[in-house]
Formats: C-alpha cells, sequence, structure tokens
C-alpha cells in the first residue's frame, strides 16, 4: 500500500445491514479512519403521534435479531413514564427472555460472524488452519452445526414464555403476559441443561464454572479445550490481543433487573477504575452526523434528518457522548463493570481478543443467571401487574442488549407519542467524530490496523470490525 493512500471498505460480509469505512492509510498502517453508516431507517420519526403502547410493537422490528432488547427497552420507558412497577415474578421472566436472547447473538457471533474468517485461504499454513476449517467453514464446519442446532434448542425458551421469536409481544410495562406453568418450568430447566450440555462439551470442553473461575490472563491462556482453545491459539499466531485495542472507557446500563437488583451491575470503567453512572450526562453528538438539530440529551433530542448530506457530517449515526466522552459498551464493558477479575485484566488489553473473550465468559455466566432464574419461578405467583397505558409522562429505559448498552427515551402527551429517541449499542461503538474532533470507538481502535499490499478488505480490518459485533440497522434505527 502506497504512502498516503485512501481506501473505501464496504460493504462488509456478515454484518447486521450497512456499514462503509474509509481509511486513510500511510507505511502500511491506518492512520485515520471514517466510519459510515449509510443506511437512514427513522423508526423514531414513525414513531411520533402514535399511541403510546405503539412503542412495544414497532420498536422491536428496529432488528430481527436483538428485538427483545428493543421490547424491554420500550417496556421499561413506557412503565416509568406511567409510573408503573412490573410483578417481581413477571419482571424474572422477562430477564430471562431477555438473557436467553443475548447468549443466542453470542453464540451467532462467535461461530457465524466471527470464527469463519479463520477458514479462509488467507491463514493456509498455519498450524490450527485446517482445524479452523473442519469446524467453522461456512454451512460445512462441525461447530456451525452443532451451534445452530443448540441455539434453536436454547431459543424454545421464547417460544414457551413469549410463543414466538423475534417480535414477540410478551414483554409489557406490567410484567409479562404468560404465566408459565410447572410445566413450562419442567421444559425450560431441561433446555437449559442441553444447552450446558453443548457449551461445556464444545465451546469451552470443560464445566463453565472452571471458566468462570479464571481470574488472570495467565490463567486465560492455560485453557486447553473445547472452541475456547482453538480461538486462543489463533488469537496468539494472528496477534488478536493487541489489535484493535480501546481507550479504556467502559460504559454498562445493567443487564437483566429483577426484584433484587440488576443480575449485571450498571457503571463505567474509566482509565483502570469504576465510576458512577450519570445517565443526564448523555448527550447526541450531531456535528458529523446528517442530521438537523443541535447536540442535546436525548429526552430532548430529535431525529431530522439532512437530505442534502452536508459536510462535516459523513454517517447517519449520531454520536452519543457521556460526559462528553466516548465509551464502547458490549459484554467485555458489562463484565468489566461488573468487576469479573478476568474481564478488569483484559480491560488493561482492550483489543479483539478481549471483546472475544468477553462474550465467552458472558455465555459461562449467564447460563448460571437463566438457570436460577428458572428455578425461581413460582408459577402460581402474578406475572402481570394492573396497569394502564401512560397519557402523559416521560421516561427512560436503560438495558443490555448482547451488543452493549441501549436506551429508549420518550414523551408523551395526551396518550400519544410526541417524542421518541433511541441510542443502540452500535450507535455508541460505530459513532462518527463529534464536535472536538474525538472519533468514536471503532474509529479509534483501528488506527494502527495493518493493511497489506493489494488488500481490499484488510484482514485486521474486518477482524477489529467484527470484534464490536455491528448491528448496524440498530445503529441507526
Amino acid at each position: 500500500m502506497m504512502s498516503g493512500a485512501r481506501l473505501l471498505v464496504g460493504p462488509f460480509n456478515r454484518v447486521e445491514g450497512d456499514l462503509e469505512v474509509t481509511l486513510d492509510v500511510a507505511e502500511g498502517r491506518v492512520r485515520a479512519a471514517r466510519v459510515n453508516s449509510p443506511l437512514f431507517r427513522g423508526f423514531e420519526r414513525m414513531l411520533l403521534g402514535k399511541g403510546a403502547m405503539d412503542a412495544l410493537t414497532i420498536t422491536p422490528r428496529i432488528c430481527g435479531i436483538c428485538s427483545i432488547s428493543q421490547s424491554a427497552a420500550a417496556a421499561r420507558t413506557l412503565a416509568a413514564a406511567g409510573g408503573i412497577t412490573p410483578a417481581p415474578e413477571g419482571e424474572k421472566a422477562a430477564a430471562l427472555l431477555h438473557a436467553v436472547e443475548n447468549v443466542a447473538d453470542h453464540m451467532t457471533h462467535f461461530n457465524l460472524f466471527f470464527m469463519p474468517d479463520f477458514a479462509r485461504a488467507d491463514y493456509a499454513g498455519q498450524g490450527w488452519h485446517a482445524r479452523a476449517v473442519a469446524r467453522f467453514t461456512a454451512m460445512t464446519g462441525t461447530g456451525l452445526h452443532a451451534a445452530i442446532e443448540a441455539r434453536a434448542r436454547l431459543l424454545h425458551i421464547v417460544g414457551l414464555l413469549g410463543g414466538k421469536w423475534p417480535h414477540t409481544m410478551a414483554i409489557q410495562p406490567g410484567g409479562v403476559t404468560r404465566a408459565p406453568t410447572m410445566r413450562d418450568k419442567l421444559r425450560m430447566q431441561a433446555g437449559l441443561r442441553a444447552f450446558r450440555a453443548y457449551l461445556e462439551a464444545q465451546m469451552f470442553g470443560a464445566p463453565l464454572e472452571d471458566f468462570v473461575a479464571l481470574d488472570s490472563i495467565t490463567a486465560l491462556e492455560r485453557w486447553t479445550t473445547g472452541d475456547v482453545a482453538l480461538f486462543l491459539e489463533i488469537a496468539a499466531t494472528a496477534g488478536l490481543a493487541d489489535m484493535g485495542r480501546g481507550a479504556g472507557r467502559y460504559l454498562s446500563f445493567g443487564a437483566y433487573p429483577g426484584p433484587e437488583g440488576h443480575a449485571f451491575a450498571a457503571g463505567l470503567w474509566v482509565n483502570g477504575a469504576p465510576a458512577l453512572l450519570d445517565p443526564a450526562a448523555i448527550t447526541e453528538d450531531l456535528s458529523h452526523a446528517w442530521m438537523l438539530g443541535r447536540t442535546a440529551h436525548p429526552a430532548a433530542g430529535e431525529t431530522v434528518p439532512d437530505a442534502a448530506m452536508r459536510a462535516p457530517g459523513y454517517s447517519w449515526c449520531k454520536a452519543p457522548r457521556l460526559g462528553g466522552l466516548p465509551f464502547e459498551t458490549g459484554a467485555l464493558a458489562r463484565q468489566v463493570v461488573d468487576g469479573h477479575p478476568l474481564a478488569r485484566a483484559l480491560a488493561t488489553e482492550g483489543g479483539v481478543r478481549a471483546r472475544v473473550i468477553g462474550r465467552l465468559l458472558e455465555i459461562a455466566r449467564t447460563q448460571g443467571i437463566m438457570e436460577q432464574l428458572v428455578a425461581g419461578m413460582i408459577p402460581e405467583a402474578c406475572f402481570m401487574a394492573d396497569w394502564t397505558a401512560p397519557q402523559e409522562g416521560t421516561g427512560a429505559g436503560l438495558v443490555e442488549a448482547a451488543r452493549g448498552a441501549l436506551g429508549h427515551w420518550c414523551r408523551i402527551e395526551g396518550g400519544r407519542i410526541v417524542s421518541y429517541q433511541i441510542i443502540a449499542p452500535t450507535t455508541w461503538n460505530f459513532s462518527p467524530r463529534d464536535v472536538q474532533g474525538v472519533p468514536g470507538p471503532l474509529e479509534a481502535a483501528l488506527v494502527g490496523a495493518e493493511v497489506r499490499a493489494g488488500e481490499e478488505t484488510p484482514l485486521a480490518v474486518q477482524h477489529i470490525v467484527r470484534s464490536f459485533d455491528p448491528c448496524m440497522v440498530c445503529t441507526v434505527h
């Protein structure tokens, strides 16, 4: 690659939605990156004027792979606007539905989106390549087939509690629409046992508790079983630990709220130390987005697209900032904020390997959470509190999708939605520059990535992009 070249990369395969990345390249390395979400969808505009309850129907259609996350955020937003407290058992069931979807998303990312890159001919000659080909080649890989079967069985839980997936209407401001029977409880427990058996036989190759007990990078690197061991071997030779390092700022809204609090804590991790989360400090910077209006907190913001696509804008994605700073969000961020020792050790590394291990760690930990939620269910209890649709009010619903912090903010007047703003995880991670010229998390992580001669879509860039597991259709709603 010649010094001073500019490279437009995209669209990316195995990425949900449309994505373009412009790279400034010098001496075989990325010197600057600009990330563009090129498709504007306008769900926030569609919601204006609709009845308050329409949010529960419309927002899950933003995405077909994280629709329960959108449902959970919308339900909590309407509950806050109407002063509604969900039934405790219903809150547990909603947490289970959400956890199942998030784990299924992590499974999809690892097996179908990320690992197939290492079955490519570019890596022929590596000692692990033949195993990667056998395990993760699209359509034929044994690992892919096993993962898809296990994922499908896990999602049966959503069928039992929610009737269907995606776009279930089961989660409501007052709880969930269906109380499980004892037979349902036994079937869910059997489904979770089968899923654990898959994880322990193939993905981890050992009891999940052994992986959860890892407390350092040294201990991690001694792991020798399952698909996790193959990933670690690949990561060591491909340099994934040093690739795509972030800025060390992590954000989590807290995952799976219940009567006794969140299963994974809310908060921040900044420069190696925990910090309190203040949602009032969130703003949506529009300086480099094709949007009209002003930078504001989402509760006071609006989404008005600039049809002229004027400079300096270069993306339909806004730039969320917290206290004026960009934050990375996702499974690694959740585990770091929650205080897991391995995650906090990985936070100092902060690259591709850390993000992937963050998801694997979360799969192992969330399995235990799901088992506890089902074991504690009381079928004869009330799963839906009495409630009516709010006629007036404002509310926020802050949840954790698989890819990270998801926030809905609404204002209701006369039973109608007059304002609805959404910040999705990929909006945080794939944001453009802000008014200070500070790049978003992916833009910053791409700096320094290797671009080899003749590469049109550099391998390192693909690995870094996929380590964030982007969902571009959520990014611009």
